[in-house]
């Protein structure tokens, strides 16, 4: 078990000026962000990025969408961060999401879900260091 995990504002909720709000949200929750990072991803990262889920029929889709439009990229610290954060951002179809998580609140639908967060210590790790070089040292 970690006490860091990765997230991503994505395109839609910066596009909606939701960003400012998700992020309070986060620290409200009791997360300390440790790194943050607004860049746009190119095709390349994007699809980099979601290599796993490549194979996938929305794959394409999914490259175009966060390359849309600018990401905030962070590195949260919190004890027990990575299952804190699932239960924070809420399921990926924000019409199944509980009450007062991050995608009911924010996200449109199921495809622009406004914010990613890693699904294991392992994948916050290989997610964080996508972004930020030194993910160990924050």
């Amino acid at each position: 078990m970690s006490n860091r995990t990765f997230t991503m504002i994505k395109p839609d909720a910066v596009a909606n000026g939701h960003a400012g709000k998700i992020l309070d949200h986060i620290i409200q929750a009791g997360f300390s962000v440790v790194a943050l990072k607004y860049t746009r991803l190119t095709a390349e990262q994007a699809g980099a990025f979601y290599a796993v889920h490549k194979e996938r029929p929305f794959y394409g889709e999914l490259v175009n969408f966060m390359t849309s439009g600018p990401i905030y990229a962070a590195i949260l610290e919190k004890d027990n961060a990575v299952a804190d954060f699932r239960n924070v951002i809420g399921a990926t179809n924000p019409e199944q999401a509980a009450e007062g998580t991050i995608r009911r609140l924010y996200a449109k639908s199921i495809d622009a879900n406004a914010i990613h967060g890693s699904d294991s210590d392992e994948n916050a790790e290989i997610e964080g260091r996508f972004f930020f070089s030194a993910f160990e040292r924050f």
